[in-house]
């Protein structure tokens, strides 16, 4: 895939095998620069930089990076990305602490290998001028940091691993790589009562269309 909405980007290349999707999305802002949100695992770097050169966009235009969560698999290319693009970093201030490794993360799933100091630490709620606008509310369950990003204009939801997507189903990532299930059913639930029309997962789908009925029915399960 390559722009799957307008100035939504899924970048190309940086899936390690055909069963496991890492969906790491380019964002057009409003200007001239561009978002990324998560990085990918380690090596997606190239991935990353061999398709902003096929869409004709200057590493240097990519201003923010935007991380769901900590672990490797979306923060592994963080530091190569970074180093070219000398783009501004975001976490929730809990996951920036876990991304430095201080402290080092223990729960399921893989911690970043080497620390890295994230520029901007936001809470629940903030706004992010990114993309035209984004929120970004804090969805712990899956780590304690988790965010999801929304667009209330266009009702876009990049919901990081808060769902995992078969299909046009959202499904909660399963528990042996959830650190808190509970909590994720509660952030789930919060999030189904958004507007949205297009669920942006990480691993699986996205749902374009109709991305809140997926939500409410998933949370009608739970």
């Amino acid at each position: 895939m390559a722009e799957i909405l307008p100035g939504v980007h899924l970048v190309e290349g940086v899936d390690p095998s055909p069963d496991f999707t890492t969906h790491v999305y380019l964002l057009k802002d409003k200007g001239a620069s561009w978002t990324l949100i998560d990085t990918g695992l380690p090596g997606a770097s190239e991935a990353i930089f061999a398709y902003l050169a096929k869409i004709h966009v200057e590493p240097s235009a990519v201003k923010k990076i935007l991380l769901t969560h900590l672990h490797r698999d979306h923060t592994g290319s963080l530091a190569a990305v970074h180093a070219r693009t000398k783009a501004r970093t975001f976490a929730h201030w809990i996951e920036a602490a876990y991304i430095g490794l201080d402290p080092k993360y223990d729960g399921p799933g893989t911690p970043p290998a080497e620390a890295f100091a994230v520029d901007e630490r936001f809470k629940d709620g903030d706004e992010i001028d990114a993309a035209g606008g984004l929120i970004a509310y804090h969805t712990p369950g899956h780590t304690p940091g988790h965010t999801s990003y929304y667009h209330p204009e266009r009702q876009l939801l990049f919901s990081g691993d808060l769902f995992f997507v078969d299909g046009a189903t959202a499904n909660l990532t399963p528990p042996d790589f959830t650190h808190h299930t509970a909590t994720a059913k509660i952030s789930a639930r919060r999030m189904a009562q958004l507007s949205v029309a297009s669920v942006l997962s990480y691993h699986g789908g996205p749902i374009l269309k109709n991305g809140g009925h997926a939500l409410r029915a998933l949370t009608q399960k739970l």
